[in-house]
């Protein structure tokens, strides 16, 4: 979960997610299902409302996915059943949700003739990737690295709310959220380069000591 978003009141609505996941189990629904369930229905969103520009409903669709996003984990702690599986189901899952949201926006713009803003869209979709493939490759270098001004969290906030302001009738809406995006991931991706070469070269000193 992103820095910012760690707040006194999530406590709360841990309480609430944790009693939809015991509901969950009861009836045999497993951490993997709502976390795939959940992917679909994002990918569903970006394919058949965000790329045919019905923005709005696209947005809130992928917003109330947020919540199986917080279910899949909880389910897995209220069982005890986290899993390096689960783990890498729900890593690869949120890569590819990522894809369809950008990708989606991408495909807008482009039919609409905004090309600028359909190459912001790829370009924050590439970014972000990357962000997420340093911090996998460093880990499995043995650097732990978690810095970064854009983490996944920040990075679909700041999409959903240049939809918003795009449904809101605002010009070039899309343009100046995607374009912002791209900057914030492309930093991002930068500071965990540096924090992982510094990670990766105390690692190797130490060995050669």
């Amino acid at each position: 979960m992103a820095k910012f978003l760690r707040t006194s009141g999530r406590a709360g609505v841990r309480r609430y997610v944790d009693a939809a996941a015991r509901l969950l189990i009861r009836v045999g629904v497993s951490a993997n299902a709502v976390t795939v369930t959940g992917t679909a229905i994002v990918v569903a969103a970006a394919v058949l409302l965000l790329s045919q520009g019905h923005l709005l409903a696209g947005l809130i669709v992928v917003g109330l996915s947020v919540f199986t996003d917080m279910l899949d984990g909880a389910i897995a702690r209220v069982k005890g059943t986290s899993s390096r599986f689960g783990a890498l189901l729900d890593s690869t899952c949120d890569r590819l949700a990522d894809g369809a949201i950008f990708a989606g926006l991408a495909y807008y713009l482009l039919a609409e003739g905004r090309f600028l803003g359909a190459a912001l869209a790829l370009t924050a979709l590439v970014a972000g990737q990357l962000v997420s493939y340093v911090k996998a490759a460093a880990g499995n270098l043995g650097a732990r690295v978690d810095v970064g001004i854009a983490e996944r969290p920040e990075r679909l906030i700041i999409a959903g709310l240049a939809v918003l302001v795009e449904v809101l009738g605002v010009p070039f809406a899309l343009e100046a959220g995607l374009g912002l995006l791209a900057v914030l991931s492309t930093v991002t991706v930068v500071q965990r380069f540096v924090q992982a070469r510094a990670l990766l070269a105390a690692s190797e000193e130490r060995v050669d000591a």
